[in-house]
């Protein structure tokens, strides 16, 4: 029998190698965040900001509330539930009404989270859940979009967000068809400028691509994302985007458009790399990101939505545990298991 203090344990990762607690790495998200939250209140006014609050409060009182109801401590202070909240109200359309927003935040972090243990054990991204739940619920108002720089939205609210619930959204004017959208049933592809800068119809903080990059590559300085993962779904879908369009430029979008419209940018960079429900290898984050990016550029291609991103996240949620059992790494010291 060994002696007290002398066994030395060799397992595979994850192992502790710093002390970043859990709080500390989701409150540097909660910075990465600001300033693409800053900017969609920028582009959309009030009903950005409206979303935005509606959406972080929903997710956070309902993690505090089943907490306390099932006699355990508020895990609200460990700030993932306001990571949640962020991501998830970025991904909704400005002008949601806020009682669609409460809904999707209470599903969201009921059943994608709470329902499978809370953190550290839910297998879906939990924000997406909440959209997933919206999209198959209410699909005519999650794909109502305003149009960004409104003269007036930091003075009136639009009609749709004080929506009573169950009423039908009354909707001002609205804006056309967002950028995939637009290239999927109308042929028509958005000038890049528009997409860099962010002018674009869409959810609320989708549009501001180069602050999302600038957010992912603050957490990968910082040692607080896998930069495997967005690098790996970004380079999949451009390379299999840039071999289609040079088969058939006029059915298929350049590489630069794949990149930059839609929720391309912070699906790859904010919900993809969920620490939870990504693999944890390098390999089998890789492998992550391809079958992500994959999938988005077949279901924007011939798929029936413009979108999918949040289809294809969710997808591989799935697969992550089964890519971790497929190229687990060999404990130093010890065999391969052999096949039966």
């Amino acid at each position: 029998m060994p002696e007290p203090g002398k066994t030395l344990d060799i397992d595979t990762s994850p192992h502790l190698k710093s002390g970043a607690s859990v709080d500390i790495i989701m409150r540097n998200v909660v910075v990465a965040l600001l300033p693409i939250s800053v900017f969609a209140i920028y582009l959309f006014g009030l009903a950005a900001l409206v979303t935005l609050i509606a959406a972080t409060l929903s997710c956070v009182l309902t993690e505090h509330l089943l907490c306390r109801a099932n006699d355990k401590p508020s895990t609200v202070g460990d700030w993932s539930v306001v990571v949640t909240g962020v991501i998830y109200g970025l991904t909704l359309p400005p002008g949601l009404p806020v009682w669609m927003v409460i809904v999707g935040g209470v599903t969201g972090v009921g059943l994608g989270k709470f329902l499978f243990g809370g953190l550290g054990y839910n297998a879906f991204n939990p924000a997406l859940i909440g959209r997933a739940f919206l999209q198959a619920a209410f699909p005519v108002a999650m794909t109502s979009w305003y149009a960004p720089l409104a003269a007036d939205r930091f003075v009136t609210l639009p009609s749709s967000t004080l929506t009573l619930p169950f009423a039908t959204p009354v909707y001002d004017v609205l804006t056309g068809p967002t950028p995939l959208a637009a290239l999927k049933f109308d042929g028509d592809v958005t000038a890049t400028g528009d997409l860099l800068l962010g002018l674009t119809s869409g959810s609320t903080g989708e549009t501001g691509a180069v602050l999302i990059l600038a957010g992912g590559l603050y957490l990968i300085a910082r040692n607080m994302m896998n930069w495997r993962i967005p690098a790996a779904i970004l380079l999949t879908v451009f390379v299999l985007s840039w071999i289609f369009h040079r088969i058939d430029p006029g059915s298929y979008p350049d590489p630069v458009f794949m990149l930059f419209a839609g929720g391309l940018m912070l699906g790859a960079v904010f919900m993809a790399t969920d620490m939870v429900a990504s693999p944890m290898t390098g390999l089998g984050c890789a492998l992550y990101g391809l079958l992500i990016g994959a999938l988005v550029v077949v279901i924007r291609l011939w798929g029936g939505m413009p979108e999918g991103v949040m289809y294809a996240i969710l997808l591989a949620n799935a697969f992550s545990p089964h890519i971790d059992n497929l190229i687990r790494p060999r404990v130093y010291g010890t065999q391969r298991r052999e096949s039966p």
